[in-house]
């Protein structure tokens, strides 16, 4: 916004003041709006962008003060300037220490006005470019982080963004929200962020597992019981459900949930309040539910494991969590992640995994997903004992994974040489051909690896 194109608010009781300083201002180019009444101020403003506003210390409805604060409880940019007579010269300076920018004093001069409005104008432009500098800036750290996660989630694949964009279009809304994904895959991290990210993130997030708790038990810890409510019910005790009250509540592996249970659920859903445990007075609460289950829903709904009308209920919005193996290419990522995590929890000075570790462990399958995965790296990172993670301390489904398959099993009566010889070759081929490390693997000296290549060679 150039100076002279600047809008410009004047507010005094004295309208021959507000039309004077209003055509003053036209003069010098600006657009001037006036105001006789101190209440209609914040109204104006509210409605319209002003770089300055000139406004009477005393006036009706609100004082200058009191307009003084109310712009910068509202954080807006609009330099404020107070008019006032010869008398409140201290009040005028004690504005200025609440943030006022200047103060003018009655009778205004015009040699005044024009010196001082285009600084306060200039300092407007300026806070209005710094304020949109910093709000691109935040962007531009959400779409940076958006890159390698989302939240705790790490992950920058197709597929982990096609997640993302459902957690940030469902977050902050009412919507109960069903995660589906193979164990492992990271549903609890879904459910926090998308808490995170809503309107509830002040609130509590409680998490229970549905498959934990035997069917009495698991009704317990979602509605609580009364005292006396059954033997060892010493005092009543507030449910997940009372916990999460304002906040999200997290239900993980809904479908291992009790179909009695379910029906309990499903009137809570419904109904907003429910019972304790030997309770007769209903309890109402606000709570926003994430659910999530590894099993394949179409077939639980078949086999009734999961009641159709709760799944409808619980999945307004469903996010299908991708396999670790889907992908692969967040493995280096989450690598890093684990490797700096685990590092520094054990007091290890270990960088990362060999470029041969990575290979390795990008044809895994990854069964256990990255939970798999976690754990594998917190155990190498404590038997590590160099900076770098080499392939001998992985395990041996990883290393030699097909070992189990069909495929894979010795023949009955296949010469002893030839296994022993392609077990060489494979191990070989999996270093990289590096032979030091394929004999570390293989359990044999690096002289004996040599005295058995020069014998292959020359057999063939």
């Amino acid at each position: 916004m150039s100076l002279k194109k600047a809008n410009i608010l004047v507010a005094d009781d004295e309208k021959s003041i507000t039309e004077g300083l209003s055509a003053l201002l036209k003069l010098e180019g600006y657009d001037a709006v006036t105001v006789n009444d101190g209440a209609k101020v914040i109204t104006m403003m509210a409605r319209k962008s002003f770089s300055v506003a000139l406004v009477d210390l005393m006036m009706p409805g609100l004082t200058g003060i009191e307009i003084l604060r109310e712009v910068k409880r509202r954080e807006w940019p609009t330099e404020v300037i107070i008019i006032t007579g010869q008398g409140s010269i201290d009040s005028a300076v004690e504005a200025m220490k609440q943030g006022a920018y200047d103060f003018l004093t009655k009778p205004v001069e015009p040699k005044r006005i024009r010196s001082l409005i285009p600084k306060a104008v200039e300092r407007y432009n300026l806070v209005v470019t710094n304020r949109r500098l910093a709000s691109r800036n935040q962007q531009l750290a959400k779409t940076v982080e958006r890159l390698s996660g989302y939240g705790k989630i790490v992950g920058r694949a197709e597929k982990m963004q096609q997640v993302y964009d459902l957690i940030g279009a469902v977050a902050d809304t009412t919507a109960n929200v069903l995660v589906t994904g193979e164990s492992g895959t990271g549903k609890e991290l879904v459910a926090g962020a998308i808490h995170d990210q809503s309107r509830r993130r002040n609130g509590p997030f409680v998490a229970v597992n549905c498959s934990a708790f035997p069917v009495s038990i698991l009704e317990n810890e979602l509605f609580g019981h009364e005292k006396g409510a059954f033997t060892g019910a010493l005092k009543e005790k507030a449910g997940c459900f009372e916990l999460a009250d304002s906040g999200t509540l997290f239900l993980d592996e809904i479908g291992e949930m009790p179909p009695d249970t379910q029906s309990k659920l499903l009137r809570v859903l419904e109904e907003r309040k429910f019972r304790r445990l030997g309770g007769t007075k209903e309890v109402e609460v606000d709570v926003r539910i994430v659910a999530a289950t590894n099993r394949d829903v179409q077939t639980a709904l078949k086999k009734g494991a999961l009641r159709e009308d709760l799944y409808f209920r619980l999945s307004v919005v469903e996010i299908e969590l991708p396999p670790l193996r889907e992908r692969i290419s967040d493995l280096p990522l989450l690598l890093e992640k684990f490797v700096k995590f685990f590092s520094e929890k054990n007091e290890r000075k270990v960088k990362g995994f060999s470029s041969e570790c990575i290979v390795a462990l990008q044809k895994y399958n990854w069964p256990g997903n990255v939970r798999e995965l976690r754990n594998l790296v917190e155990r190498v990172v404590i038997l590590c004992r160099t900076d770098v993670i080499e392939l001998a301390l992985l395990p041996k489904q990883i290393l030699f994974p097909t070992a189990g398959n069909r495929e894979s099993q010795v023949e009955i009566g296949r010469p002893l040489h030839e296994i022993e010889k392609e077990a060489i070759f494979k191990t070989l081929e999996m270093t990289g051909n590096n032979k030091t490390r394929a004999a570390q693997l293989l359990g044999i000296s690096l002289k004996t690896m040599h005295n058995k290549l020069n014998k292959y060679f020359l057999d063939d």
